[in-house]
């Protein structure tokens, strides 16, 4: 799932190459793609695009009139043409699900693989008209997200580290393997209770949030859009490296499975050597 660094990166990428440009044509291929109605797709022909902007992992394309925003879900991408095809997508069973067509005859493709349909796209007057938008809470990487901000969220949270790290509503952009990243440098177990931090471990964890996304945000900087998948999986340490070493300490990484997700930790550097169970309800070992 694209997480708040590719959608950052595919934010600068797009903002050179569609502000100022006009919209010539929205085509949905995918009935499942288009979550709103009103104004229809057609209100952003013949339009501007005026600013490209992120919302957490999703992004805006706002024209002089309606914003084209959204959500690439798990298994979405956005893909930059120089040239589009001739003629109208045909729709089927293959993975287009919208294009989105310039006056210079340049444009882009949404796609989603497999068969859960979860890419989303809205036509709306404002982003905030978005129920996932208007729900975010701050974004890690703000100026004026301060760790005595950071230290607010979790007052009172009794969820994991790993769950409230992903809450959208929480803390805006993090997904399953940024938050894997995040608490494998800030040395926390997954499991461990978000209002139990001491200001300490409350210190490491911020810095640990605002590093692993600054970096990732650096690495992918200047990237074509086409790239930056690779660069995501080349540049983590834990998140989906079952079995391989830890390059902090060279302990085994470790893995536990739910029902629709994984998650990846070493148990050296971050459960005192203590292996997680691997179970739906996983409990740490005692």
């Amino acid at each position: 799932m694209p997480e708040l660094p590719e959608v950052e990166a595919l934010k600068e990428f797009l903002a050179g190459r569609l502000v100022g440009r006009r919209v010539v044509r929205v085509l949905p291929v995918a009935v499942s793609v288009l979550k709103t109605y009103d104004p229809p797709v057609s209100a952003l022909e013949g339009r501007e695009i005026t600013v490209v902007r992120r919302f957490g992992k999703f992004l805006d394309l706002g024209t002089d009139g309606p914003h084209l925003v959204t959500h690439l879900a798990r298994a979405g991408w956005l893909h930059w043409r120089d040239t589009l095809p001739d003629g109208p997508p045909r729709p089927g069973k293959g993975p287009l699900a919208l294009r989105v067509a310039l006056e210079t005859g340049e444009g882009f493709d949404l796609t989603e693989a497999g068969t859960q349909k979860r890419l989303a796209v809205y036509v709306v007057e404002d982003p905030e008209l978005v129920p996932g938008v208007a729900r975010l809470g701050p974004d890690p990487l703000a100026d004026d997200f301060d760790e005595e901000r950071f230290a607010g969220l979790f007052q009172g949270e009794r969820r994991r580290l790993k769950g409230a790290l992903r809450d959208q509503s929480l803390i805006a952009g993090v997904g399953n393997a940024y938050s894997d990243e995040i608490l494998h440098a800030a040395r926390m177990s997954p499991f461990k209770i978000a209002s139990s931090l001491t200001p300490e471990e409350t210190r490491r964890l911020y810095e640990a949030l605002r590093g692993t996304l600054a970096e990732a945000v650096e690495r992918s900087h200047g990237l074509a859009a086409g790239r930056l998948k690779a660069e995501k999986k080349s540049g983590l340490r834990v998140h989906g490296r079952t079995g391989e070493a830890c390059p902090v300490c060279g302990d085994v990484i470790r893995e536990v499975s739910f029902s629709d997700s994984s998650l990846q930790y070493c148990p050296t550097c971050q459960t005192g050597g203590k292996p997680l169970a691997d179970r739906r309800m996983s409990r740490l070992l005692k």
